[in-house]
């Protein structure tokens, strides 16, 4: 395409017409059927008829599959365009929270796995009521991830799907959406999340290769990365005054900083004391403690398949600082006018949006430099990364509602209605995502960028403080974990109210908000958040009684290796009022037809005795075995190596495999070292 053209091509983007090809379209269309295809056939051949195959893929998972899967939902679209949006404004700074995530990988697949699988649970809610009691933590809990996943995930990724389709497509938003809607939720309702990890493995193959042939593109238009050094801090918009009112040089000249990770802790717009334990923190919820990403881990064969598989997204989290920060930045060294724009007018004429059209930078470069084919190629990538972030979403959200809300009210439902539960929920879940496309189309972006990033910085911080009290400190308690996540959350949603309402949109704009509530930058407030919530469960906790070591036993680090038998806490008060999960045969059992048989068949329904909801008795009697297995055969390896909880398969005891992954560890663990280093 050349310039003439690639100038046209934009300005029917920023109008909101779009840009594309037979050959696109072609493309398009060919992946989508690919994608039925894939779907269809992870469908068809997975179990799906009992609690852990559909919300657990039977525990059969190996570890390429779930690398894949975790950073294919990692990076939805919503995730790219906010990257390359950053970047394109502020720098690389941005691909930091990227390659932190890293370690919090290594956190996740050697310590925080080995409790979740020994205390034998699905969802993460689950784990809150066996290590502390009660159910008011489970449920308060599994509210708090049904609001993050409602009203910020998913409402991010239909936006900057709504975003970006508009602008390289041009299609009816309610179109495109309910036709990527429509192929996603085939397979996620029937298949579970077998079906979506398998379809990840698609999605991520082509969002990978779409985003390196873009860098490539993008690289040869600024003659490489020495010319990206040069160029990005002459990338100044030619327009930054309206009548009597000129912008403050800093909201539309480079920082100079633009090319460093760390930055000063005061004047910084990433403060490097906020990137070292800030970027930590809602890192350690992210990969730690958020249900979408445990629950993969959970799905594994045992604990070398879920280390080898956060090795594999680790490696593949290296790529985002090249493939879409780095991108973005050269998005505004192509298209400064557009891109770094400041005066509210021209970003209105460009974008649609008065405070800044940074969240574009990404869908202008896919205009300006891919040819036919490989544009079409680029939005297959983006609609793949749309669908893997749903799709993940949808089935962990079912996993919360089902299982720690459903039946806790209804006890006494079978496998087979927890199952119709499920899917229904989804499509619930459909149905809300649908509801969010009119906002889509009268919001403006950068706002809705600014409520992910608000809602993530102030509302996960007393998560991540949870369940790393949880995990560590065996001495809090019900009482301090409750009142803590309380006010822990208070004060982020007050933050956040204020921020929201009074706080700055963009940097031309100044706050109205009080300066001790809205100026201090989030990601040192995600500290002294975490911090002040630590504080109250340990406080509160030493207060009142501390819970006795027999109710702990592998349910926190210190009593990880305990061979005792584990008391569960509210066992007397569940067994009271909630007499236990009694299977009614015969009810489903009535004469079928056979269009409702085949129905039962692609749904996953059919009936066969499935395993129990809750697997804890069996997890214990696994571990039982395998230490009189330990001491028949002499063996002298660590318990937590060997001990797999429920239906973990056999353990695997090649030497080799677990020596290969740690030392993998290591490497990666090395080379992130050296990136912080070359680009501190």
């Amino acid at each position: 395409m050349d310039r003439k053209h690639q100038g046209i091509a934009s300005n029917w983007s920023s109008m909101g017409i779009g840009v594309h090809s037979p050959l696109d379209s072609l493309v398009l269309s060919v992946y989508l059927l690919l994608v039925v295809g894939v779907g269809l056939k992870a469908v068809v051949s997975s179990n799906r008829g009992t609690v852990e195959d559909f919300f657990l893929a039977g525990r059969k998972l190996t570890w390429w599959p779930i690398g894949i899967s975790l950073f294919a939902t990692n990076i939805g679209i919503g995730h790219l365009m906010g990257l390359a949006g950053i970047g394109a404004s502020s720098g690389i700074a941005a691909g930091a929270f990227e390659w932190n995530g890293i370690f919090m990988l290594f956190v996740l697949g050697w310590i925080f796995i080995h409790i979740y699988i020994k205390a034998g649970v699905v969802t993460l809610p689950e784990y809150l009521r066996k290590r502390f009691g009660g159910f008011r933590i489970q449920l308060l809990l599994c509210i708090l991830y049904l609001f993050l996943y409602i009203f910020n995930r998913i409402l991010l990724e239909i936006c900057s799907g709504a975003i970006f389709l508009r602008m390289v497509w041009g299609m009816d938003v309610y179109l495109s959406t309910m036709v990527l809607l429509t192929i996603a939720g085939m397979y996620t309702i029937t298949g579970g999340l077998g079906a979506v990890v398998y379809t990840d493995i698609l999605h991520a193959g082509s969002m990978i290769l779409g985003l390196v042939l873009l860098m490539g593109y993008a690289f040869s238009e600024v003659e490489g990365y020495e010319g990206l050094l040069k160029k990005f801090f002459h990338a100044i918009p030619s327009v930054v005054s309206d009548g009597n009112w000129t912008a403050d040089p800093q909201c539309y000249i480079p920082r100079p900083d633009s090319f460093h990770i760390f930055r000063d802790a005061i004047s910084g717009d990433f403060p490097w004391p906020g990137m070292v334990f800030g970027i930590s923190i809602l890192s350690l919820y992210y990969w730690c403690a958020d249900q979408v990403f445990v629950q993969r881990c959970l799905a594994a064969k045992n604990t070398s398949h879920v280390k080898g598989s956060c090795i594999l997204c680790g490696y593949l989290k290296l790529l985002p600082m090249f493939t879409i920060v780095m991108p973005g930045m050269i998005s505004r060294i192509m298209s400064p006018d557009r891109v770094a724009c400041v005066v509210p007018s021209e970003c209105y004429k460009y974008c649609g949006s008065t405070v800044g059209c940074n969240p574009s930078a990404y869908p202008e470069l896919v205009v300006e430099l891919l040819p036919s084919g490989i544009r079409g190629l680029m939005l297959c990538a983006l609609c793949a990364s749309l669908m893997s972030s749903l799709t993940s979403v949808f089935n962990s959200c079912s996993a919360l509602f089902t299982l720690n809300i459903y039946h806790r009210l209804r006890p006494v439902a079978t496998e087979k209605e927890l199952m119709v539960t499920g899917r229904f929920f989804i499509i619930i879940l459909l149905a809300v995502t649908i509801a969010w496309i009119p906002i889509m189309k009268t919001a403006q972006s950068e706002q809705l960028f600014i409520y992910m990033q608000a809602v993530r910085s102030y509302m996960t911080p007393p998560i991540a403080a949870l369940f790393l009290l949880a995990m560590f400190c065996k001495r809090v308690n019900e009482q301090g974990a409750f009142w803590g996540l309380i006010l822990g959350s208070l004060i982020g949603i007050v933050r956040m109210a204020a921020d929201l309402a009074y706080g700055s949109l963009s940097c031309t704009k100044r706050s109205r908000c009080l300066t001790f509530i809205c100026e201090l930058h989030y990601l040192y407030f995600s500290v002294l958040l975490f911090v002040v919530t630590l504080l109250i469960m340990v406080g509160v906790s030493l207060a009142t009684d501390p819970i006795s070591d027999e109710y702990l036993y592998r349910l926190c680090w210190s009593l990880r290796n305990s061979t005792e038998e584990r008391t569960d806490l509210d066992a007397e008060v569940r067994k009271i009022r909630f007499p236990g999960h009694r299977e009614r045969p015969g009810v489903y059992e009535q004469d079928r037809n056979c269009f409702w048989n085949i129905w039962e068949l692609f749904c996953g329904l059919d009936s066969y005795p499935g395993p129990k909801l809750v697997p804890e008795k069996t997890a214990e009697e696994t571990e039982e075995a395998s230490e009189k297995v330990q001491v028949t055969e002499g063996k002298t390896e660590a318990p937590e190596e060997e001990l797999e909880g429920k239906a973990h398969g056999p353990v695997s005891r090649k030497r080799f495999w677990r020596n290969f992954v740690n030392a993998n560890a290591v490497i990666l663990f090395i080379i992130v070292v050296i990136t912080h280093i070359c680009f501190a």
